[in-house]
């Protein structure tokens, strides 16, 4: 199968309009018609390019149809051209959508002073955290130490302890792991927080210099 480029289909429905039926009515009368894959309805005084792969119709001047062009492509180009179609649409919505979190970025962060500053309140909230478990931390240490004074009446053996003294000693060792999980989570939780301002500040830097 041969496949033709876009440019050759526009020519080949040019020549059909001069050449053969075409020649009785010159291209320049009347009024080319159409809707495209958008929906949009179109009009010119020429074949339409965004129309290539429907039909359009030729109207008189009075607005009567007086022809109805068929598509120029295959189905196959229809199918290529489509992908093409697409595959700009969402490049041009990828770019709106960049040229959006840029303004908003700027908005919110006017200066490398504000970026700064929620970066330190951010950081701040975890630092808060991680305060409270420390003191809590040292609380349950505290308290491992009194269950083991109380451990010495039985050799320091858990195992020759009473029941309840077992089950304290076993919710405390529970509880120190607990709050050491606690802790490694807040310092990811501030590397993610660190690493989220430092791109952020790579890009507010280059549109703080373009503006």
């Amino acid at each position: 199968m041969i496949h033709r480029s876009p440019t050759w289909g526009l020519l080949a429905l040019i020549a059909f309009l001069v050449t053969g039926a075409g020649a009785q009515e010159p291209v320049t009368k009347g009024i080319f018609t159409c809707v495209d894959s958008s929906g949009r309805r179109i009009t010119s005084d020429r074949p339409i390019v965004e129309c290539l792969d429907r039909e359009q119709q030729q109207l008189g001047n009075s607005g009567v149809v007086r022809r109805v062009l068929p598509p120029s492509y295959t189905a196959e180009e229809r199918r290529r051209l489509e992908a093409q179609r697409k595959a700009e649409d969402d490049q041009r919505a990828r770019v709106a959508e960049e040229k959006r979190r840029d303004r908003a970025l700027l908005i919110r962060y006017p200066n490398r002073a504000s970026h700064d500053k929620e970066r330190a309140d951010a950081l701040g909230q975890v630092d808060e955290v991680i305060g409270a478990v420390n003191k809590r931390e040292q609380s349950l240490r505290q308290q491992r130490q009194d269950i083991d004074v109380e451990l010495e009446f039985y050799q320091g053996d858990p195992n020759k302890a009473p029941p309840w003294l077992r089950r304290k000693l076993d919710e405390n060792e529970q509880q120190i792991q607990v709050q050491k999980r606690f802790l490694d989570e807040q310092a990811q939780e501030k590397r993610r927080i660190n690493a989220r301002f430092d791109e952020e500040l790579v890009k507010l830097r280059q549109l703080w210099n373009a503006n």
